[in-house]
């Protein structure tokens, strides 16, 4: 699906209080810029920000930033930031690929993987946000028991996900195939995407993977 351009949307996102600019200078020290020792907890992809927001909004004592490329949808976590103006969430725009250039060794705690493009031919495998190549930056950022969590209505990429995350070294801690009929599901917290798909009848999967 095409992404709309908003005009105006890379100068907006740089001007953002919201948006750490040049984020590397933080390196090592995203705790001394929320100004406490709170853990770090990351969403790649976050789009609208939906997720992340309540993420946020539910759990004051963790800081939250949400890590998005596309400056037309970060624009739009912006301006809902902007209401609720919540302290422990700030905002990245980069590309998932920088995440070990951007955080320390053992600086996050926790990685959120919402509805990620899946990237459905053989010649782009290495694209997924689950894939061998990104599970090793991962592994560069987490803390020791640190955890991936990984949701989808995709099942190719889910069971591709399944196969190729054990294959790099993490183990499965928990997976299912319809996350809305289990034990998870009270407190779940859905994204943008996850709302509309479930609302089609289209199971949602789910994983957790640690070292």
């Amino acid at each position: 699906m095409r992404l709309r351009h908003i005009p105006g949307s890379e100068a907006a996102v740089s001007a953002s209080p919201y948006v750490l600019g040049q984020p590397v200078q933080y390196r090592g020290h995203f705790q001394e810029y929320f100004g406490n020792a709170y853990p770090i907890e990351i969403e790649v992809g976050m789009g609208k920000g939906r997720f992340i927001m309540e993420l946020a909004q539910r759990r004051p004592q963790v800081n939250f930033l949400g890590i998005e490329r596309y400056p037309s949808v970060l624009l739009r976590a912006i301006k809902k930031q902007e209401e609720l103006q919540l302290t422990n969430l700030r905002f990245l725009c980069l590309d998932a690929r920088e995440l070990s250039d951007i955080f320390a060794p053992g600086e996050v705690s926790r990685i959120y993987l919402n509805f990620s493009d899946p990237w459905p031919k053989d010649r782009h495998a290495k694209r997924r946000l689950t894939s061998p190549e990104f599970m090793k930056i991962y592994d560069c950022i987490l803390e020791k028991d640190g955890t991936v969590e990984f949701k989808t209505d995709n099942q190719g990429l889910f069971s591709y996900s399944l196969k190729s995350i054990p294959e790099s070294g993490w183990q499965i801690r928990y997976s299912t195939r319809d996350l809305h009929h289990t034990d998870m599901a009270q407190d779940n917290v859905m994204t943008e995407y996850e709302e509309k798909f479930s609302s089609l009848g289209n199971p949602i999967c789910k994983l957790i993977a640690s070292r």
